[in-house]
């Protein structure tokens, strides 16, 4: 965690005990992304609807805390990520947010198929190659999977390329259902 997010009474109040909670602590840091205000952006200036990458350490500290690193992130914490990226219209943490969506979409996606995953720690950190853990085409993922992430990802104003990059090498030729499907998404003509 950066320096600018220092353990205090309150931010441990943003030490989750479950996957419940760190998807509650994951709606305080997209309120503080919001509004600019709140406990995850105390002691600096923060504008409203801006992401730094304080907010990302703190998604990213929620989101491998002990208490959920063995446990595959969650929904609920997978649809707060996506109102973050949704929110936060200014951006100053040169990526890592986007790579940190991408990767909590996939840890999600690939569990929830009955996929083996790495611990979040392992699986969310920024030196860690997606490719390295994540399946590597459709087949191995739950269509309803890549229906839910596409519905995520349409008609939302920022588009993450790391994530459509991921869902674009999950869906290969195999998952031909969704395919009209996928303009609305990627903007691309099939």
């Amino acid at each position: 965690m950066s320096a600018a997010a220092p353990k205090s009474a309150e931010s441990s109040s943003l030490e989750p005990s479950c996957r419940d909670t760190a998807a509650h602590a994951l709606s305080v840091v997209r309120d503080g992304v919001i509004t600019g205000e709140g406990p995850t952006t105390k002691g600096r200036v923060h504008f409203s609807r801006s992401l730094d990458a304080d907010d990302t350490a703190w998604c990213t500290r929620i989101l491998t805390a002990t208490a959920v690193n063995d446990q595959p992130v969650s929904r609920a914490e997978a649809e707060v990520l996506f109102e973050i990226n949704e929110a936060a219209t200014e951006r100053t943490d040169g990526g890592r947010f986007d790579d940190l969506l991408a990767k909590a979409v996939a840890h999600y996606a690939a569990s929830a198929s009955g996929l083996k995953v790495p611990p979040r720690s392992v699986a969310l950190a920024a030196d860690t190659e997606i490719e390295s853990w994540a399946p590597s085409y459709a087949s191995k993922v739950n269509s309803e999977m890549l229906e839910w992430i596409a519905g995520q990802m349409r008609g939302k104003r920022h588009n993450n390329r790391r994530l459509m990059a991921m869902v674009a090498t999950f869906l290969g030729a195999t998952a031909l259902p969704l395919a009209g499907q996928l303009p609305n998404v990627f903007d691309i003509g099939m």
